[in-house]
This record gives C-alpha cells, structure tokens and sequence, in this order.
C-alpha cells in the first residue's frame, strides 16, 4: 500500500477564518474552496487544509494529547524569515525565541532545521520550516 496525507480539518471561530486564507495566500497555497463557513487550501504537494467555522469554546493545548502543531515547508531560510515579517506586520509574535537554527533536527552535516513557530487567533500552534543545506 502506497499512502501519502491527504487533508487535515482545523476547527476555527468564524471571525478568524480571514487570517487563514490571507496566510496560506501569503504562503502560495492554492484556494481549493472558499465558503462563508470555511475554506480549503492546497500546498504544492497536494495535502490540504480545511479551516472550518463553528469551534467551541474548548482551548487547545498543544503539550496534551493529539496534534501538538503544523508545519509548512518552506524552500529556503529567506522564506522563513519572509513568514517572520509578514507575521510581524499583522502583530503575531513568534514563539520559542524563533526564527532559529535547530541543529539538532538537522538530518545530516551540513544541513540546518530553520524555524518560525507562532500560534494562530485560534490557538493552533503552526510551524514554517527549511530543512536543507545551510544557507548564509
């Protein structure tokens, strides 16, 4: 059997479904669907996003059980810090003293794990990452 992740749904309040769709915009993905009450997005490698409307009021807590965040792959160390600027001009902040290196997920000599970690309106923890060879 030969799988690959398909989609993920992430309940969202309605008055923040704005932010995901200019976020995954700013970060290329394509607009599979847009609804008053959600909307998908699709990355290049065709897993997609589903943000739909209706949350509770349940608050997440990403060091519990389940998901602990998302991650989007970015193509080099620019693009992540691309994300950093973009999140800064709208006054998200990043998490966890990032953007930074993180040298020990590096996967080999050479290469680097480069991260902005940052929470959405809805709590969800998200990721953008470069996984490659370290770029000055």
């Amino acid at each position: 059997m030969k799988t690959s992740l398909s989609h993920l749904q992430i309940n969202v309040q309605k008055a923040n479904l704005q932010f995901y769709r200019d976020l995954f915009a700013f970060l290329g993905w394509t607009s599979l669907l847009d609804q008053d009450e959600f909307f998908g997005s699709a990355g290049s490698n065709g897993a997609s996003l589903w943000f739909m409307s209706g949350a509770n009021d349940a608050q997440n807590d990403y060091d519990g059980r389940g998901v602990n965040h998302i991650a989007i792959g970015a193509e080099s160390q620019a693009e992540v810090d691309a994300a950093t600027a973009y999140l800064a001009s709208r006054g998200v902040p990043a998490l966890f003293e990032t953007p930074r290196h993180r040298p020990e997920f590096a996967w080999q000599e050479g290469h680097t794990y480069y991260q902005v970690m940052f929470e959405s309106p809805d709590g969800v923890l998200f990721e953008v990452v470069y996984t490659g060879p370290k770029q000055d």
